[in-house]
């Protein structure tokens, strides 16, 4: 990780090639100051001064860091976060160029959308990480529900409008068996967007609310409205009241009901009904035969 932050500070003209080659000589400090500092450089639409003019948060973006073009905010945020960045750190790129989904899925991040990463630092059971991405989910939808479009959740980490996708969350953790050092959580919105923007593989399933509404949207007004849901969210979830969050990922769901089928790690496939998520937002379906099956994690496909 310390080899691809050089990198990007390369890329930036923020080292010399000779820096660069002195890969020992360079301290985990002096990339970090650098870093951050890259963070708060010229951007072209997105700023901290314009996210925090519309933002109600105590913790959710006590530090906004704002790049013009990175490889993953992820990345750069598990480096900060493993070098005591504050919880409620978020990452924002106007750019990324090697971003990855989950299970290491391309994720095409050109301009126009909004693209970011939070440092969370919960202190909860590392069983109750797998929360987190739903709680994500609602407030992603929860947010593009509020500019007037319907949006849905599609188990565990997509938010669709009309079946297709417009949103992702990918989150990744650093945690021993009883404790969690932190989070990251990555979010993907594809806002102001057209579908040619898009590779033609990524264009089918592919959704943008430049595609679903008609104006432009705020892309700094829209990041204030995800960490002021979010921190209310992730709020609940730290206080252990994730009812509400599990009521109202069912109230969102694209999934409960639809027959599915999901290949999980190892190949082992599963069909059948979804008939809900359990209290650790693992789903349950139901098969053929009528037992229940319960699915920690996969990729859901709808059956037609």
């Amino acid at each position: 990780m310390k080899k691809e932050m050089i990198k990007l500070l390369l890329s930036h003209n923020v080292i010399s090639e000779e820096d660069a080659e002195k890969l020992d000589s360079i301290n985990d400090e002096n990339i970090e100051k650098s870093i951050k500092e890259l963070g708060f450089g010229k951007t072209e639409h997105i700023t901290k001064e314009k996210i925090t003019k519309n933002l109600e948060t105590e913790v959710m973006g006590k530090e906004i860091l704002c790049f013009r073009k990175v490889f993953s905010t992820n990345s750069i945020a598990k480096f900060l976060a493993n070098h005591s960045a504050e919880e409620g750190t978020v990452l924002i790129s106007e750019i990324q160029t090697k971003a990855k989904g989950r299970l290491g899925k391309k994720w095409e991040s050109p301009e126009g959308g909004v693209w970011m990463s939070l440092i969370l630092r919960p202190k909860v059971p590392p069983a109750k990480i797998g929360l987190i991405t739903l709680a994500t989910g609602v407030a992603i939808a929860k947010s593009i529900k509020s500019l007037g479009v319907d949006a849905k959740i599609k188990w565990p980490n997509d938010v669709l409008i009309h079946g297709d996708k417009i949103s992702g969350v990918l989150t990744e953790v650093n945690a021993t068996f009883n404790d969690i050092d932190w989070v990251v959580v990555g979010v993907g919105i594809d806002s102001n967007l057209k579908l040619e923007d898009f590779s033609e593989d990524i264009r089918i399933g592919t959704t943008t609310l430049t595609e679903e509404l008609p104006t432009k949207v705020d892309e700094n007004e829209l990041i204030s409205i995800f960490l002021n849901e979010f921190e209310k969210i992730y709020n609940l979830y730290k206080d252990g009241k994730t009812e509400t969050i599990l009521k109202d990922w069912r109230d969102l769901s694209d999934t409960i009901g639809k027959y599915v089928n999901i290949t999980q790690t190892g190949g082992k496939v599963t069909q059948g009904y979804v008939v809900g998520i359990n209290n650790e937002g693992n789903l349950i379906i139901e098969r053929q035969d009528g037992t229940l099956e319960k699915i920690i994690s996969g990729e859901l496909r709808t059956v037609e």
